[in-house]
């Protein structure tokens, strides 16, 4: 099993999102090969500020069984797209020492606090993940324009 494995299995995510009538953001996380939390963007679902996919796949994989700190430590975190500040802040909270973004060139996240912070960022530049994206801001302009404003203040889309 592989990096590009996984991402698909964070895909999935995303895409349960857009069934969902969400944002297609999805992520996983994976310890010693294998998947111990999944998660997606819920924050239109939930009318939510934090249900980030990110966060959502960290919860997930506590709720089964409560992770220690080396749990966290051996994992990987795969996400369609590059973590916000939040989700950095996170990621770095539970020393995840690495984190596989399927796509940054959407929107570009905090990879910068990551990797000033020992994180080994890995961008597999997908297609999949930016056709996703293309498509829902094409088709959703208004609420991505808003999503955008919570995370960095302006409305810009690269």
């Amino acid at each position: 099993m592989d990096d590009v494995y996984f991402m698909e299995k964070a895909i999935n995510e995303a895409k349960k999102s857009i069934s969902e009538g969400g944002i297609p953001i999805g992520a996983v996380l994976v310890k010693n090969g294998e998947i111990i939390g999944k998660g997606h963007n819920r924050l239109i679902q939930s009318n939510s500020a934090i249900f980030h996919g990110e966060l959502d796949a960290i919860e997930n994989a506590n709720s089964k069984n409560r992770l220690t700190g080396k749990d966290y430590q051996n994992s990987t975190l795969y996400t369609t797209l590059s973590p916000c500040p939040m989700c950095s802040g996170a990621i770095i909270l539970y020393n995840i020492p690495r984190v596989v973004i399927g796509e940054n060139k959407t929107l570009l996240g905090a990879e910068e606090l990551l990797k000033n912070n020992g994180v080994e960022i890995v961008s597999l530049d997908n297609n999949e993940c930016k056709v996703l994206f293309e498509d829902y801001i094409k088709e959703n302009p208004e609420t991505w324009n808003e999503e955008l404003k919570r995370v960095d203040g302006t409305t810009s889309l690269k």
